[in-house]
């Protein structure tokens, strides 16, 4: 099974956000290449919250390019079997941690934001990632900082769109 027939098998099992997955499906329907960068129209991506739910923490990026806190993510990549592994894969990449499993139940949430030209649109499917006891976080290429914050902190310092992820998140905790 390709990337692409995995986010859509992934987008018909998703049962919430009723408009925003059915544009994601329409964006896939009409574009094969809708899962790359490439793709000028705009691209899904993968991301993952990285939760420590014994601490009631979360852990967020300072991305390089955007100077925002935001949760660990990026363009799916021909490796990648199914959005779950790219979603995985960046989280991992991106917080430096070993070990981290996704929440059971397929994505969190989604989120479609613009984004600088050639291409308009990141069309993002947000998981959850736990991490182990005793994770410890290292710092990658892509990022300016990473930080762990409590849940009642992370509105202070990130947009609505992580604050609607780590209340997805939590919810499903």
């Amino acid at each position: 099974m390709s990337l692409h027939d995995d986010a859509v098998l992934v987008l018909k099992e998703y049962e919430d956000q009723d408009e925003l997955r059915g544009l994601y499906l329409d964006h896939l329907a009409a574009h094969a290449d809708g899962m790359w960068k490439a793709c000028e129209a705009g691209h899904l991506t993968a991301s993952a919250l990285v939760v420590d739910p014994e601490r009631g923490r979360v852990l967020l990026t300072l991305h390089k390019k955007l100077g925002k806190w935001l949760q660990m993510g990026g363009h799916c990549e021909p490796g990648d079997a199914t959005l779950a592994d790219a979603a995985l894969r960046e989280a991992t990449e991106e917080s430096g941690i070993p070990g981290l499993t996704l929440l059971p139940g397929g994505p969190v949430r989604l989120d479609r934001h613009p984004i600088p030209a050639p291409c308009h649109w990141h069309l993002d499917v947000q998981y959850a990632a736990l991490a182990p006891a005793g994770a410890v976080e290292a710092i990658s290429d892509e990022s300016l900082d990473l930080r762990w914050y409590r849940y009642d902190e992370v509105a202070a310092v990130a947009d609505t769109s992580v604050v609607r992820l780590m209340e997805a998140t939590r919810a499903r905790l």
